[in-house]
């Protein structure tokens, strides 16, 4: 099986559960998810205040189904879990067709499609159905049935947490809310445990924790049970819409100019993706939440389609035939590039800074001279000239027309013959400490 093949498979097995921002199905989810990956689970109980919010009663759902005059099924939580609206509370009445079309959502613009709706914070209730079936009810007296429970609980949210060489952190991010949308967000659901996976398979200069959240409120949960320790976060990245067939796409950080945006934007620029670069907005997924002013963190998003921009969004048109393994596949390998160039962008000072030192004596160089130096050795002039602590390696590339890749390993030629020490500011400096055992936090 492929890498594609198995991140599409996984997105299979999440894809039925019915998910919301509370509930069973969210906690089915992470109990999947964590199959893959070992997850430290967090319970933020109903009630409890969080910044301008408060975390909801806790919803769960049995059943759910309208039935006709006739008594026939007209649409049923059974068959579709979008055919309920997210978090209705429980029902059990008759009433006119004209009453039930209030409580009917459909997507006019496209008939066969079951459309994707929540009523969260207001108490409600109501029913998804394609446009094509509404439009065809005959009147008369319909029965509509709604077993949910609508109850103190808690919400329920999952960490990963990888400790590197140093305590300042990578943060990444996906949701975890949506029922039956294949794109948005099984997607990311199933890209982000095969990301930390290969991030633990090899020592970390930066440590890295992956959270798994419900959209808006559990990112916000999660940011207030770290207020204290935001600082440590250097680089961020919101994962999710990664596997239908657009270019990716990244949204810059509010900040607008910080590492992970320059990086991303490199790797970005690769012919080969055709990628995107957009600006912040605050409309989006949970950098809304991350990037707000009182936070302010340095985190981007990736997805390929963003929110809202392709016709199937939040529909039942976002299925599984929506996303493709190859699809799948490249967005974690420019994942891994984008976190691959983070962790080699170091800074760098010079041991010898009057003149070039010599690199013949210590088998850098060619042994004949007069010809043009090859990449290599320009690799090594650029960083030599450019290594006074203010120029990361990807500066040096972008300068110098050299490819990130040829520049960094440059560095470590010249680091390791003691031409060039890591710069004492630098982003990921060495820690002092012993780095901690290797276990979720």
């Amino acid at each position: 099986m492929s890498v594609g093949q198995g991140l599409h498979a996984f997105a299979r097995e999440l894809y039925p559960i019915c998910r919301s921002i509370t509930g069973g199905g969210v906690r089915r989810t992470l109990a999947l998810i964590g199959q893959r990956l070992p997850l430290a689970l967090r319970e933020v109980p109903s009630g409890t205040r969080i910044f301008d919010w408060e975390v909801p009663p806790e919803w769960n759902i049995e059943d759910a189904y309208v039935l006709d005059p006739r008594g026939a099924p007209v649409v049923s939580f059974a068959d579709h879990n979008l055919h309920i609206v997210s978090y209705s509370e429980p029902v059990q009445l008759s009433l006119s067709l004209e009453q039930l079309q209030a409580r009917l959502h459909t997507l006019p613009a496209a008939p066969d499609w079951i459309p994707y709706r929540t009523s969260y914070y207001q108490r409600s209730w109501g029913f998804c159905l394609p446009h094509r079936q509404f439009s065809q009810l005959p009147p008369g007296r319909y029965h509509a049935c709604v077993r949910s429970r609508l109850q103190p609980g808690s919400l329920t949210y999952g960490e990963w947490y990888l400790p590197g060489r140093t305590r300042q952190e990578v943060l990444l991010f996906t949701h975890i809310c949506h029922p039956s949308l294949a794109n948005d967000n099984a997607s990311g659901m199933a890209l982000l445990p095969a990301l930390a996976a290969w991030l633990a398979s090899a020592p970390r200069r930066y440590s890295y924790r992956a959270v798994f959240a419900p959209g808006t409120i559990g990112s916000l949960c999660w940011l207030k049970a770290n207020e204290q320790r935001l600082g440590r976060v250097a680089h961020g990245l919101v994962l999710g819409l990664l596997g239908d067939a657009a270019p990716l796409t990244y949204k810059r950080s509010r900040r607008g100019d910080c590492e992970i945006d320059r990086v991303a934007a490199y790797v970005l620029r690769d012919p080969a993706l055709t990628g995107a670069l957009i600006p912040f907005e605050p409309y989006g997924y949970d950098e809304r939440q991350l990037c707000s002013p009182g936070f302010n963190l340095p985190v981007g998003r990736l997805t390929r389609s963003v929110n809202g921009g392709y016709p199937q969004y939040h529909s039942s048109a976002d299925d599984l035939g929506l996303i493709r393994p190859a699809a799948l596949a490249q967005s974690l390998a420019v994942c891994q590039r984008i976190l691959s160039v983070l962790e080699d962008n170091r800074r760098w000072v010079g041991t010898h800074t009057k003149g070039e030192p010599r690199l013949g004596k210590r088998g850098l160089y060619g042994s004949t001279g007069g010809g043009s130096p090859a990449m290599r050795e320009r690799s090594l002039l650029w960083i030599l000239n450019q290594a006074d602590g203010s120029a990361s390696l990807l500066d040096i590339a972008e300068r110098s027309g050299v490819a990130f890749d040829e520049i960094a390993a440059a560095a470590g030629e010249l680091a390791r013959v003691r031409l060039l020490r890591e710069a004492p500011d630098a982003a990921g400096a060495k820690a002092k400490a012993k780095p901690p055992p290797r276990r979720p936090s």
